[in-house]
């Protein structure tokens, strides 16, 4: 992930000011350009919150101006990236300070004309939160909208789960809200369109797995030549969890007649920003081809002491009858910001179908 300096660092606010001077919106560009001496220490989210401010303090209250600052930025080809996040955010403010129906509805379509030139996922959701029901009327014709930045907008804005972006309590509540935005975009020729269809699913396989499947059976019942990797990406969370009717629904049995070595490793001490090397074999001793997801696990240890597990995508195969695959990997044992290392015991454990293997103890080393 880029650091906020390259996405919305002095160069990027000083362009949005430019844009501002641009258009004839002197105060507000002199507020943003007086944001950059406050840049250093702040996250991305803060810097788009600060230009927001400056923005809504500078441009005048009434009805339309933000329907025309909006217009005026969208005709200059420079307005692009990550300045527009913090317009997305001063219409959806606007809009709620406003509070009437018409200025609600009016920001949706504002985020919409905007979406293209970044996203607006993130400023639609506080008005999901304000009103879900009229925000998803707005939103449903959009699985029409001839560009596929809006009809993406349209999953991606829903998503139960969304990164970076507040929670809808709503759609926590009930994700089925919003089941006929995706029936209508699964099968839809982007797939940029699709992607966020099947990241929208796998938010909801977090809470409700069985939802999920259930979700993934009705569109692999009427199915486009995609629909199946569709299908694949939107569970992929329950299969790494072990789901039985996940894993059934994929064409992969629960517990499949398969012998799995205990993984050999380069050396039970790794230091600190090394990797892990291991290799093992598994062997189908049943009577039929088997067909195979294979994870493994690491199980990191937590400051507590503790031991946390985190899943991991190594391959699908199909074996034959009495056929032996050997695999290696390699796994990286360097610190990350969402995933702090601490020296001390860990272990590694393969997971087939679902179904985890003895797991096999190494030494995390300063």
């Amino acid at each position: 992930m880029p650091l906020a300096d390259e996405l919305l660092g002095e160069r990027a606010v000083g362009e949005f000011a430019a844009v501002l001077d641009g258009i004839g919106e002197r105060a507000a560009a002199a507020g943003a350009r007086r944001v950059v001496a406050g840049l250093g220490g702040l996250a991305l989210r803060e810097r788009s919150d600060a230009l927001c401010a400056a923005l809504l303090a500078g441009l005048p209250g009434g009805d339309g101006v933000m329907r025309e600052t909006v217009g005026a930025l969208l005709a200059d080809p420079v307005f692009t990236g990550w300045m527009v996040w913090p317009v997305t955010e001063a219409v959806v403010t606007r809009a709620l300070e406003d509070g009437s129906a018409e200025a609600f509805d009016e920001a949706l379509h504002l985020l919409a004309a905007l979406t293209p030139r970044l996203t607006a996922e993130f400023a639609i959701r506080r008005l999901l939160a304000a009103d879900l029901d009229r925000a998803l009327a707005v939103i449903r014709p959009w699985t029409e909208h001839e560009d596929e930045h809006v009809r993406r907008l349209a999953s991606e804005g829903t998503r139960p789960r969304l990164p970076w972006a507040i929670r809808v309590p709503a759609i926590l509540r009930d994700p089925r809200a919003a089941l006929p935005i995706l029936d209508a975009l699964y099968r839809d020729p982007s797939e940029y369109v699709r992607r966020s269809v099947a990241n929208h699913v796998n938010d909801i396989s977090h809470a409700d797995p069985d939802l999920a499947v259930a979700i993934a059976a009705t569109w692999s019942a009427a199915p486009d030549p995609r629909t199946p990797r569709v299908v694949k990406h939107a569970l992929r969370t329950a299969v790494k969890r072990g789901h039985p009717p996940a894993l059934a629904l994929l064409g992969f049995t629960a517990d499949p007649p398969v012998t799995v070595t205990t993984p050999r490793l380069s050396a039970p001490d790794i230091p600190i920003g090394g990797a892990l090397d291991f290799a093992f074999e598994i062997t189908n001793t049943g009577d039929a081809p088997a067909h195979l997801v294979i994870d493994y696990i690491v199980h990191y240890r937590k400051s507590s002491g503790r031991t946390a597990p985190k899943v991991f995508k190594l391959t699908t195969r199909t074996l034959s009858s009495g056929e032996r695959l050997t695999l290696t990997r390699r796994h990286p044992l360097k610190p990350l910001s969402t995933r702090p290392l601490h020296p001390g015991p860990h272990s590694l454990q393969l997971q087939v179908n679902g179904t985890p293997h003895p797991p096999t103890p190494f030494t995390l080393t300063p």
